[in-house]
């Protein structure tokens, strides 16, 4: 079997690589062999892979800069998502596809669920959102999976920033007023093969339903939980010496003001994901842990 994997540079795209090699042959692909600016060419490409499974981990996440570039961010976000669910249907292929919690404003004082209405606040979320709604429209067999706070041992992300100015710098502010789940990529690669490997399962004994599922870690924090959790777990495994331990100052959003508005709570339900599939993610701080042994173990 083939599987065409889109976005194989990026955090969660790295990790599947590894994660999806026993379902068969994959044929991984980063922005410089498909650009997602680019839709147009993605019909030739698929057709020319004849992939039974596509999965999609590229994305345009420049939240900040999508302000300014709302229209590059739905060529990326919604239109080449279409695309790949108009050939997926074609070939009969079955398509993964990552959402994120920007599609909720973050004013619900609880976790959010699947079927929460969504009313993104930034052109980002907007614009996947709207991915969202093409891959419904026009996919057959499709899987969506929202997360939220992803970070790994590679890339540009949250973990690898605080750890960076703890090398820096004396004093740190971060946001504190922000509520989600951090997310390393690795356990969203695994639970995605899973997730995959039983949908295939359901499409050759007729019993599969397309669907949107919340893939996240159990539990929740703020920022600044998260950077405090950053930066102990940092020091448990050297990475960070006590004497160099910098001081996290909590601050509000409204302190720390960015191009894009952010919701302040990002907290995803993940209860329909682990009951479809029977996959239950580690909690996130554990997650973290595991996270920065491999960061370890690198260096």
């Amino acid at each position: 079997m083939r599987l065409l994997l889109l976005g194989a540079n990026g955090q969660i795209g790295w990790e599947l690589r590894r994660s999806l090699q026993p379902l068969g042959n994959i044929v991984a692909l980063d922005r410089h062999d498909c650009d997602l600016s680019l839709p147009e060419c993605l019909p030739s490409l698929v057709r020319s892979i004849g992939p039974a499974v596509i999965v999609n981990a590229a994305a345009y996440t420049l939240v900040d800069r999508a302000e300014g570039e709302e229209r590059m961010a739905m060529s990326v976000n919604c239109t080449a998502p279409g695309v790949l669910a108009q050939e997926a249907r074609a070939c009969g292929a079955l398509l993964v596809h990552y959402s994120t919690d920007y599609v909720f404003d973050g004013t619900k004082e609880s976790p959010y669920l699947e079927d929460d209405s969504p009313h993104p606040i930034n052109a980002y979320g907007r614009s996947k959102l709207a991915g969202e709604i093409a891959i419904a429209q026009a996919a057959d067999a499709y899987l969506i999976f929202r997360t939220s706070w992803v970070y790994a041992a590679r890339g540009h992300n949250f973990m690898l920033t605080v750890l960076r100015l703890a090398a820096e710098k004396d004093e740190i502010r971060i946001v504190a007023d922000q509520v989600g789940t951090p997310n390393w990529a690795r356990n969203l690669a695994d639970a995605t093969f899973h997730a995959v490997r039983q949908a295939l399962a359901e499409r050759a004994d007729g019993s599969f339903m397309s669907g949107l599922f919340h893939l996240t870690a159990s539990d929740a924090t703020s920022r600044f939980g998260f950077a405090e959790a950053i930066l102990e777990e940092a020091r448990r495994t050297g990475l960070i010496a006590a004497q160099r331990m910098p001081q996290l100052l909590p601050v509000t959003t409204e302190e720390y003001p960015t191009p894009a508005a952010r919701p302040k709570n990002s907290w995803l339900d993940g209860a329909r994901f682990r009951q479809r599939f029977g996959v239950a993610l580690p909690q996130w701080r554990e997650g973290l842990r595991l996270c920065l042994q491999t960061l370890d173990s690198q260096l």
